[in-house]
């Protein structure tokens, strides 16, 4: 299973131009002297170019990974990692995090705020600095050393949600101190759309009926079939 999962995971990387959930919030004009945004878009940036304290973007296969420069070349970021747990080596909890790794600290719902250094963290992507400013309208980023002490005090192993407890709730909490995750209220929109649409119903009750003709009129089969539907046709 572990090695299905760590090859899709290696097929998807090859998708990573294409990002499902790519932002689309609403642009405004940032008002205020706490506003520092600083946009930039290039395959390499050069450690002189960027602040202490800044938050880093770079593309993650279908999402965006966040991150916040420490200085020195280095980048503060959380990323699901299951070797926390099994050693408490840091030599090699310090290692490169490879996809099984990943993949099991997702399982796992562990994580590690760990400091890379910029080139691993970007890893060959686009970056983008402080892009975020200009959309989190209603609060003002943190000085730049604020945001910074703030993501080293958090550096270690974490507890992890893909949802509620990921990379950009981290950079959220230590740049406007409130963790919020844009991608993950994308993603319930893009599930509360499919549970409206009424075609759902319909699909899931087709697919129902196949799963009966194929495994036979039983409980295992005939429940599901008219639960989901109905959930979907209450929850439209």
């Amino acid at each position: 299973m572990l090695y299905s999962l760590t090859f899709l995971v290696e097929k998807l990387s090859l998708l990573s131009n294409f990002k499902l959930f790519e932002f689309k919030w609403t642009d405004g004009k940032r008002k205020g002297a706490g506003c520092t945004e600083r946009t930039t878009y290039s395959h390499t940036v050069a450690p002189l170019s960027l602040q202490r304290g800044d938050l880093l973007e770079v593309p993650r296969t279908l999402f965006t990974h966040f991150g916040i420069y420490l200085g020195d070349n280095k980048v503060a970021h959380l990323i699901p990692d299951i070797m926390p747990v099994l050693t408490n080596d840091k030599m090699i909890i310090k290692k490169v995090i490879t996809n099984k790794r990943l993949i099991m600290g997702c399982l796992y719902k562990c994580a590690t705020v760990r400091v890379d250094t910029l080139d691993d963290f970007v890893y060959g992507s686009n970056i983008l600095v402080n892009h975020m400013d200009r959309k989190c309208k209603a609060q003002q980023p943190f000085p730049n050393e604020e945001v910074a002490e703030r993501a080293e005090q958090l550096v270690g192993a974490i507890p992890y949600s893909l949802l509620w407890n990921n990379c950009e709730h981290f950079v959220t909490y230590c740049r406007y101190g409130s963790a919020k995750s844009q991608q993950t209220e994308m993603f319930c929109e893009f599930l509360k759309s499919i549970i409206r649409d009424q075609r759902s119903v319909f699909l899931s009750v087709l697919l129902g009926i196949i799963y009966i003709i194929c495994f036979g009129l039983a409980p295992s089969t005939t429940l599901p079939t008219i639960l989901i539907p109905f959930t979907l046709w209450m929850a439209g």
